[in-house]
């Protein structure tokens, strides 16, 4: 095909496909109307409406504990649990669906070769052609549908939104999860105390008991006297072993959120040193615009925006373009050669769709 006649032509479709129209409607944010007016704010100085920053990192607030055993635990919470794992792929895969989308609005070329050696016909009106021939071919053919009503522009906007939205919620999940285990660590560390505490009291009730024992032995106190000492004592104990158990649940817990099987985790007592950080009385509330969750949502709701107006891109016809240019011939080390090119423009093609089911409406 000459490229003088196809230059033009070219720039032609490109403007084309940047001009198009985009049907659908375009997405605005959310905005809440009259708060100042509402009664429950009149009062209230200072009031705005929230303006979502999940983009700024929390970091590694769990330092402010001074824990290295923590700090190491939680370390890996973002490497090893697996609900992180898989919420990091689906966000992955978010990523490369832009990229398939971003795909459609270029042209697709196909490359087509064949090699064929037959025997023609011959006597009668044949006998100019008959006996064993070849024929070779090599073309490149090339299609084009053109976005003139912003479908795949659309739905790129749409994958877009998914993306930064399997983004947000997997920020969402690491940030819970790393708060569960220190919930859970710290628990934990609660139950260390409170069996540290209960141990004290075990031995201090045994010693009780030998006294009753001896006291009873010598006539001093009722049998009764013994019962209640030892009733007592067997009741500590029960909830030393029951304290154990509560403390191998939290122990389980955790090495699930580290990505660990439960018996692979072992936490040994250690003296709780923790120095508690000092919680203000009153917390900023642009804290809450932090949430990664709530990011989510609004992302979300802007990619069901833009699926709309994929839906009713799907009312109007689809235009097609297509060429194709190659060579083709009987003989291999002559293929190559002005002779044997040929090329075609077109067919360019509409397509309507005019009755579906309802399929579309119902999209």
């Amino acid at each position: 095909m000459s490229f003088r006649i196809a230059k033009p032509l070219i720039y032609s479709l490109i403007s084309a496909q940047i001009a198009g129209c985009m049907v659908g409607p375009d997405y605005v944010r959310p905005e809440v109307k009259n708060l100042s007016e509402a009664k429950e704010f009149k009062e209230v100085k200072g009031w705005k409406q929230a303006q979502p920053r999940d983009n700024v990192l929390s970091g590694k607030w769990w330092e402010i504990f001074n824990d290295p055993d923590l700090s190491k635990l939680e370390s890996q919470v973002a490497t090893a649990n697996q609900s992180i794992i898989q919420a990091e792929a689906q966000f992955r895969q978010a990523e490369h669906l832009v990229l398939t989308a971003e795909s459609a609005l270029l042209p697709s070329a196909t490359m087509n070769g064949s090699a064929q050696r037959f025997v023609a016909p011959s006597g009668g009106n044949f006998a100019p052609v008959g006996g064993v021939r070849n024929t070779f071919s090599n073309s490149i053919s090339g299609s084009w549908q053109l976005d003139l009503w912003g479908s795949v522009r659309r739905q790129i906007e749409a994958n877009v939104d998914n993306a930064q939205a399997s983004a947000a919620t997997m920020q969402a999940l690491i940030l819970s999860s790393q708060s569960t285990l220190a919930l859970n660590y710290f628990q934990l560390k609660i139950l260390d105390e409170q069996k540290k505490l209960m141990e004290e009291t075990v031995a201090a009730f045994n010693k009780t008991l030998e006294i009753t024992k001896n006291r009873y032995a010598a006539g001093i106190v009722a049998k009764s006297d013994v019962v209640q000492a030892e009733a007592q004592l067997e009741s500590t104990r029960a909830q030393v072993i029951n304290l154990g158990v509560q403390r191998a649940k939290f122990e389980h817990a955790i090495a699930v959120l580290v990505g660990k099987a439960p018996g692979q985790l072992t936490l040994p007592y250690a003296e709780f040193s923790t120095k508690l950080p000092s919680v203000p009385v009153s917390l900023p509330s642009e804290l809450l615009e932090r949430r990664p969750d709530i990011a989510a949502a609004e992302r979300q709701a802007a990619a069901a925006n833009a699926s709309v107006g994929v839906a009713k891109a799907a009312y109007f016809p689809t235009v097609n373009l297509s060429a194709n240019d190659g060579f083709q011939g009987s003989l291999l080390d002559t293929l190559y050669t002005a002779a044997r090119n040929y090329w075609t423009l077109g067919p360019a093609s509409a397509a309507l769709v005019i009755f579906d089911g309802g399929a579309k409406k119902r999209n």
